[in-house]
């Protein structure tokens, strides 16, 4: 994999950054804080959103926005890629969208895309830290890990953790197949307790006995069947003669009601033609009155002359009904006319009335907005004058930094050195200190080993032996070499305390290096302050000029507002006068419809009154025919009533009551035989009922009997099945812990070799053997006198080195991998030289440049504001963030010079 490209919006302490990667070794550099860091961040939470952010979602928003996003461009495999991954805040929540395109498909969404970078580059987010991405401060991650946090890290990186899934899913089959075999078996148990107990019944003996017996009963019922038809043939027909008796007796009864019935209608019919005689003489006199009031109404109105009327009219003089209901016309269309003209002149009062309103409103809202105008403009003129106020105070700041500047510039002018050089001078010191502090460290162990040895050679003396070789001291001449040494010693204290004196006047003279120093940086400061300050102050004086040249505008525009108001309260008064002469028009118009309502209303009532005479006089000839229609009625009904009565005569001579009497006694007879016999049949049948379900519960055993058999033939079978494949579960739970133990001992020593030789490569120290790597991933450090460490023994640098080298070991394992090369990320060190000192840098350095020549890696990047990785940088990428907006940007190339115009 080849990050390409990477472009960030509002991303952390970015707003919009892009940048492109090369080949090689990229190093990104700039001081603490600046925002290095959160440039590989970017590109981390791009491939693996969520999951790369150590915090909350919010967190990696820009402070005062509400979306970031991040975009990557990579290659992997031969195909190029472009991921986009963007957050979004809502306040009471984090919208996250992302979309991931390369070759001909595409991924949208978290979760897929999420899946798609983990499936690419074969990890997942942790394996990614854990493998390519060493993050600042996590550089002793793998070391300070237990060897079983290490194996599990190592082993998910191998991809081991699959063969350990595997072996626990088969153990999982095997203990379910064990549970599945054990049913199994305790269902054949079952099986053949119920086979044995079936057939101890004789289940086929007992299904004969019972057949035979069902067959007796089956003949028994069918001969009373044949008596029970024979008495059934006898009551049926005693029942006919005493239906048909029944039936003439019910026709006599029937006979006799509707004599009554026609007698009693009638009565009552006659009774009806009684009352509508007298309500035909009430409904003539209601047409009297009627006409009355007609004639009356008749002569208040005055109708059109027939002769008057124009000829396609088609009204007769004669015809009063139709002038009546002609003249009705003229008025309601009189009538609806003045209406209109009513509604016109409510709505154009309306209108104007609504205009002069609406006039009004407007003068007052432009004399407010003209008062509003005139206001903001005194407002404005106040500020203007507040701001010249302000200016003066600015014109003496900006007095007071320039005497600031030359005050501390004044601090070179009995200085070592020029301006700008004060930086270059105090390192040169603090070198020259460093070589001293080293010549005074070994002086002192030499003292130190000297006054050692006289201190020895002093107690031989004292018990009469030399010093040298511990003999007896008569006549040795060794004796003498003391006094060389206490000399030696004298020198050396001498020498001593000439370099403490040297190193004490070199820490003066660093002291006033550092204030030199201070000094520069101050100017620096006040010098962009001072040039921030005047920025500031000719805004303001361009803002003072705006706000006056407003303030003129505003009052312009309030007097143009005015007079506009006034306008428009002129016109609103004109308006309210129309509308009070429309007023008077339409109380007149109101008037003359009142007039014709009233017409309107007594011809309506008139011609109601022609309707209603009509009705009535259809009314009462309605009720003569209904009075004639009802005699025509009753002559009918006395004809039926003739005819009934003879039929009730025939009717009464046709009863016999000795055939009926015997009839019922033979019905008797037969109804007690069928009774007895009915009963007989019921307890045959419920025991032919018995017999049959007896026969096939038998039966039913006996096929139950068989399905046993069936069944216990089919769970033979599958505990057979069953043990073979327990079997096999357990063969392939051990092959997969054996392939994993194979497999994990092939990658331990391809990774011990692996460490062995980068560590070699970095650390190139005679006091170390080899390192090795146990199985379980324990770590251990041998020295050249076969002693072994612990690699938390070694000193800072050490470590750092050895978990740099042991990083580098997995990348190139897992970049070889085990069947051939595997396309890897880059390699990302975030800040790998704070543990190191100056020559572990460069020992870093050939670490770097080994994994990037020897074995093959693409592209690694580097985050550090080390000079010297700086200088050994294929392409270099400056961060800086300004002090004012906290906002970092990105370039190419080497960062500014500070001090150099």
């Amino acid at each position: 994999m080849r990050v390409d490209r990477v472009r960030l919006s509002n991303f952390k302490c970015y707003g919009d950054a892009d940048l492109r990667l090369d080949r090689g070794v990229t190093v990104v550099h700039g001081v603490n804080g600046s925002g290095k860091s959160s440039l590989l961040e970017a590109c981390f939470f791009a491939l693996y959103g969520s999951a790369a952010i150590p915090g909350t979602r919010e967190d990696v928003i820009r402070t005062g926005e509400e979306e970031c996003e991040v975009e990557l461009w990579f290659r992997h495999d031969g195909t190029d890629y472009h991921l986009e991954r963007g957050l979004k805040d809502y306040g009471d929540r984090v919208s996250h969208d992302c979309l991931l395109e390369g070759g001909d498909a595409s991924w949208e969404g978290p979760s897929s895309v999420d899946a798609a970078i983990t499936n690419l580059l074969r990890m997942d987010a942790d394996a990614f830290v854990n493998c390519a991405y060493v993050r600042q401060g996590e550089v002793n991650k793998l070391i300070h890990a237990s060897p079983s946090t290490r194996q599990d890290i190592i082993d998910d990186l191998l991809q081991l953790g699959k063969l350990e899934e595997y072996r626990e899913r088969a153990s999982e089959a095997r203990l379910g197949v064990n549970d599945v075999l054990d049913n199994a078996r305790g269902r054949k148990e079952s099986l053949d307790e119920q086979v044995e107990e079936k057939e101890a019944k004789g289940l086929h003996d007992r299904l004969n006995e019972l057949q035979s017996e069902l067959n007796d009963t089956r003949s028994e019922r069918e001969r009373l069947e044949g008596n029970v038809e024979e008495a059934e043939s006898t009551r049926d027909e005693a029942q006919a003669v005493l239906d048909d008796h029944e039936e003439k007796r019910e026709e006599l009864d029937a006979v006799a009601t509707d004599v009554d019935e026609l007698q009693d209608a009638i009565a009552e019919t006659e009774r009806e033609r009684e009352e509508l005689k007298s309500e035909i003489a009430d409904r003539r006199a209601d047409r009297d009155d009627l006409r009355d009031e007609r004639d009356e109404l008749r002569g208040e109105i005055e109708l059109p002359d027939a002769g008057d009327l124009p000829d396609d009219a088609g009204i007769d003089a004669d015809d009063t009904p139709a002038l009546v209901d002609h003249r009705l016309d003229e008025l309601e269309a009189e009538a609806e006319e003045l209406q209109e003209r009513i509604n016109e002149l409510s709505v154009e009062i309306g209108t104007k009335s609504d205009e002069a309103d609406r006039l009004a409103e407007r003068a007052d809202e432009l004399a407010n907005e003209a008062e509003q105008k005139r206001t903001e403009a005194e407002e404005l003129e106040t500020d203007a004058d507040e701001a010249d106020a302000d200016l003066d105070d600015l014109r003496e700041k900006l007095d007071g930094f320039d005497d600031d500047i030359e005050s501390h510039r004044e601090a070179f002018d009995d200085a070592p050195v020029e301006f700008g050089a004060a930086d270059s001078h105090l390192e040169t010191l603090r070198d020259e200190r460093e070589e001293l502090r080293e010549e005074a460290n070994d002086l002192r162990t030499a003292v130190e080993t000297l006054r050692n040895r006289i201190e020895e050679g002093e107690a031989l003396l004292d018990e009469g032996k030399c010093p040298e070789c511990g003999q007896p001291v008569d006549g040795s001449p060794h004796v003498d070499s003391l006094d060389d040494d206490r000399s030696e010693l004298e020198s050396k204290e001498n020498d001593l305390d000439e370099l403490e004196a040297e190193i004490e006047a070199l820490d003066e003279r660093i002291e006033r290096a550092e204030s030199l120093r201070d000094a520069e940086r101050e100017v620096e400061s006040l010098r962009e302050n001072r040039e921030n300050l005047a920025q500031l102050r000719e805004q303001k004086a361009e803002n003072v000029a705006e706000k006056r040249e407003r303030a003129a505008d505003l009052r312009e525009e309030a007097d143009e507002l005015e007079s506009e108001a006034e306008g428009k309260r002129e016109e609103a008064d004109s308006t309210r006068e129309a509308a009070d002469e429309l007023r008077s028009d339409l109380g007149e118009a109101n008037g003359e419809r009142a007039e014709v309502k009233a017409t309107v209303e007594t011809l309506e009532r008139l011609s109601e009154l022609f309707g209603d005479v009509d009705s009535v006089e259809a009314e009462v000839e309605r009720l003569r025919d209904e009075r004639a229609s009802k005699a025509e009625l009753n002559e009918e009904r006395r004809e039926r009533l003739a005819e009934k009565r003879e039929r009730k005569r025939e009717l009464e001579s046709e009863v016999d009551e000795e055939r009926v009497e015997k009839a019922r006694s033979e019905k008797q007879r037969a109804e007690e035989y069928l009774e007895q016999a009915t009963e007989a049949l019921g307890t045959l049948e419920s025991e032919e009922a018995d017999l049959r379900d007896r026969i096939g519960g038998v039966r039913n055993e006996i096929e139950e009997l068989e399905s046993l058999r069936e069944k216990r033939d089919a769970v033979a079978e599958r505990v057979d099945a069953l043990e073979s494949l327990y079997d096999e579960a357990q063969d392939l739970q051990e092959m997969y812990s054996d392939l994993r133990a194979e497999l994990r001992r092939r990658n331990v020593e391809t990774l011990e070799r692996m460490l062995n030789e980068t560590f070699d490569l970095v650390y190139q120290n005679d006091s170390y053997s080899h390192i090795e790597l146990s199985g379980d991933y324990e770590l251990t450090v041998y020295q050249k006198d076969g002693e072994t460490l612990d690699p938390e023994q070694l000193s800072g640098g050490e470590r750092a080195l050895f978990n740099l080298s042991l990083r580098c070991a997995i990348y190139r394992l897992l970049s070889e991998g085990v069947e051939g090369a595997a396309p890897m990320p880059p390699l990302i060190l975030d800040e790998p030289t704070v543990f190191l000192d100056s020559g572990h840098v460069s020992q870093l350095l050939t670490l770097v440049e080994t994994m990037r020549t020897e074995y093959g890696v693409e592209q690694i990047i580097l985050v550090s504001h080390d000079e010297e990785l700086v200088g050994a940088a294929d392409s270099l990428v400056h961060v800086e963030k300004d002090p004012t907006t906290n906002r970092a940007t990105v370039s190419r190339g080497e960062r500014p010079i500070p001090g150099l115009d």
